[in-house]
């Protein structure tokens, strides 16, 4: 489906919905259950999707799974060339997060600055006892060896192409749209 000529929707509300669904149950298995888990969102669409998740995990699991949100801004390796990049709180769940396995969620992986940002954000804040990466969007152009443990789209697509997440918390709308 095309919403403009540059731009096309690749991914409607039912193909975001089923591609959180399969990561909850991925990280589900992956975990052996809900013990022991902290979901922790990227700013600020991650954040959007790491409740989404928490939400699916307390549907499939029937536990709640405490969810928080990481602010990278200030670890990231390109503030010179962007230094009015606006912080966004960080909040972890009251148990912390050390020797627990914390989920990092984020809305699309590129480059893999944001996630080494992020792993630096987490050894800031204490000792998980292993990160697992969930992404709804890989596009591919890595520029760190950073792989994602649970994917909801491999997308591939050019370096000049722009990959949008739109979400209804955020947006007004569910979608996931690549323009060149």
């Amino acid at each position: 489906m095309t919403t403009t000529e540059s731009s096309r929707t690749v991914l409607q509300s039912a193909d975001i919905t089923r591609a959180l669904t399969r990561i909850s149950h991925e990280i589900l298995e992956s975990n052996k259950g809900p013990d022991d888990l902290v979901i922790l969102g990227i700013p600020t669409r991650g954040v959007t999707l790491a409740e989404r998740v928490a939400a699916q995990l307390r549907d499939i699991s029937g536990a709640d799974v405490p969810v928080g949100a990481l602010d990278v801004t200030m670890y990231r390796d390109d503030l010179h060339r962007n230094p009015t990049r606006t912080p966004h709180p960080t909040s972890i769940p009251a148990g912390g997060i050390d020797g627990k396995t914390v989920v990092l969620v984020d809305d699309v992986l590129f480059s893999g600055r944001s996630i080494r940002a992020a792993l630096d954000a987490v050894n800031d804040i204490g000792r998980p006892a292993a990160v697992r990466l969930a992404i709804l969007i890989d596009r591919g152009h890595r520029e760190l060896p950073i792989r994602p443990d649970f994917v909801g789209k491999n997308l591939p697509s050019a370096r000049t192409e722009r990959v949008n997440v739109h979400l209804v918390e955020n947006d007004g709308v569910d979608e996931v749209t690549i323009a060149s």
